[in-house]
C-alpha cells in the first residue's frame, strides 16, 4: 500500500484509482506486486484489445526498437507504409486516407478540424451521452456536465441532441444561424454505459449527412477493431462514416491514434495546417501491424463475436436470477451491466476476488476484456461476478 501512496504524491488526484499495483500481464490475466493473479475485464479501458503482451506485438516491438524508434512524418518510412497498407485492407472501403495521432482525443481533435476545413462550417451536432475526450475540442462535443463545467467556455456552435430528435436534424441544419457542417457520434456509447442506438438511427444520420453535405464522424475509439464482434461497430447497421476516429488497442498497447477519412477531406488541408511530432513513429507502426495481424490471422474478431455472446448470455442469466441487475446490453466484448445500486463496492470486492472490472457512471459495470478471452475464462468471470453480486445483495438486503 505504501508504494501506491507514494505514486499518488507524484501524479496528483486526477484518476479514480484502485488499490492494486500491476506489474505483469499476459493474455486476459495480470499480476500484482505480490504475485496475485487477476482476470482482467477492464483491459486498460479497452487498450489491451489483442491481449496483454501479445506475442506478435512483443516480437514486433523488440525487433523494431533495435532498428529505428523515431522517424518524423517529414521523411518516409517503410514500417509506416507497411502499417498503412495493412490498415487500409481492413478499413471501410471509402476511408483510405489516414492522419496519425498519439491518442483518441487527438484523433477527435483532428477530425473536427478537418471537417471544419472541408465544409467551411463551424457548427457541430453531437449526441446526448456522447463521450469523445477531454481536450478542448473533444470536450466541446462530450456531453457530461461534470467534465465540462470547470472549463467553460468551450467551442461555440455545438448542438446536443437525443436519439429521438434525429428527425429534427434537417430543420436544425437549415436554420440560418446553425452553420452545421459536422455530426459526431459513437456507434455504441461506451463511457455512458454501453448504450445501443435505436435500430434505424445511424442509417438516418447517414442519409441526412449525405443529403445536406455534412461530414459524419464515427468515434470508434472504444468500439472499433473487432471489439463488438465485427471489425467496425458501424457494420452492425451497414453504415460507413466520412471520418472514423480510432485509438486504444490499435497498436496492441503502444500509444497510437488514427483519424481515417475520405481522401477529399484530408486533401482539403494544406501543408502545416495540422501535424504531430511523434505520430506515425516506426515503433507504434510496427506494433500496429502486429495488432492487425493478430485480429485478422488469429481470428480475434470472430472470437469476440462468439465468446462475447457466451459472456452476454451468461450475464442475462444472472439478471434473471438477481433482481439487483436492471439491464444487460452490448455486442461482442463490449458489455454493460446496469445495476440498481452504486457499483463501487462490487469493483473493490472484485479486486479481493481476483477480477478487475470497469465502470460507467455510478451504477454500471463495463466489461472490455481482451479479445483473446476464451470460454473457460468467460465462465470463470461469470462465476466471480455472481459471487460479487451475491455479496452486494447480502450487504443491501441482509
Amino acid at each position: 500500500m505504501q508504494s501506491l501512496e507514494s505514486e499518488e504524491s507524484y501524479v496528483g488526484n486526477l484518476y479514480q484509482r484502485f488499490p492494486v499495483s500491476i506489474i505483469k500481464g499476459k493474455g486476459c490475466k495480470v499480476w500484482d506486486t505480490n504475485g496475485r493473479e487477476y482476470l482482467d475485464c477492464m483491459g486498460g479501458y479497452g487498450v489491451a484489445l489483442v491481449g496483454h503482451c501479445n506475442d506478435r506485438v512483443v516480437q514486433a516491438i523488440t525487433e523494431q526498437c533495435h532498428e529505428l524508434i523515431t522517424c518524423h512524418m517529414s521523411v518516409y518510412n517503410e514500417v509506416r507504409l507497411r502499417f498503412l497498407k495493412k490498415f487500409n485492407s481492413i478499413a471501410p472501403k471509402n476511408l483510405q486516407s489516414t492522419f496519425f495521432t498519439n491518442s483518441g482525443t487527438e484523433a477527435v481533435e483532428a477530425a473536427l478540424k478537418f471537417s471544419r476545413k472541408f465544409t467551411g462550417k463551424s457548427g457541430i451536432i453531437a449526441l446526448n451521452g456522447g463521450y469523445h475526450g477531454k481536450t478542448f475540442g473533444s470536450l466541446s462535443v462530450t456531453y457530461n456536465e461534470k467534465y465540462r463545467k470547470s472549463f467553460l467556455p468551450l467551442l461555440e456552435g455545438v448542438k446536443f441532441i437525443s436519439y429521438s430528435e434525429v428527425e429534427s436534424i434537417s430543420e436544425i441544419v437549415t436554420r440560418s444561424e446553425s452553420n452545421i457542417g459536422t455530426i459526431i457520434v459513437e456507434p455504441i456509447q461506451g463511457e455512458t454505459g454501453i448504450i445501443m442506438p435505436p435500430p434505424n438511427f445511424l442509417k438516418s444520420i447517414r442519409e441526412i449527412c449525405t443529403a445536406k453535405g455534412l461530414v459524419l464522424i464515427f468515434d470508434e475509439i472504444q468500439s472499433g477493431l473487432g471489439r463488438t464482434g465485427k471489425m467496425w461497430a458501424g457494420q452492425h447497421w451497414d453504415v460507413e462514416p466520412d471520418i472514423m476516429c480510432l485509438a486504444k488497442g490499435v497498436a496492441g498497447g503502444v500509444p497510437m491514434g488514427l483519424a481515417t477519412m475520405r481522401p477529399e477531406i484530408l486533401n482539403s488541408l494544406k501543408i502545416g495546417e495540422h501535424s504531430s511530432t511523434f505520430a506515425g513513429n516506426p515503433l507504434a507502426c510496427a506494433a500496429g501491424s502486429a495488432a492487425i495481424d493478430a485480429l485478422v490471422e488469429d481470428g480475434l474478431v470472430t472470437n469476440s463475436e462468439k465468446v462475447g455472446k457466451i459472456f452476454k448470455d451468461g450475464l442475462i442469466k444472472l439478471k434473471e436470477n438477481h433482481k439487483i441487475i436492471r439491464d444487460v446490453r452490448g455486442l461482442g466484448m463490449m458489455l454493460g451491466v446496469e445495476m440498481r445500486f452504486d457499483v463501487k463496492d462490487i469493483l473493490l470486492d472484485g479486486i479481493n476476488h481476483g477480477i478487475l472490472l470497469l465502470y460507467s457512471g455510478r451504477n454500471i459495470l463495463r466489461l472490455l476484456p481482451p479479445l483473446v478471452m476464451n470460454e473457460e475464462e468467460v465462465n470463470k468471470s461469470l462465476q466471480l461476478i455472481e459471487i460479487l453480486i451475491q455479496k452486494e445483495e447480502k450487504r443491501r438486503f441482509g
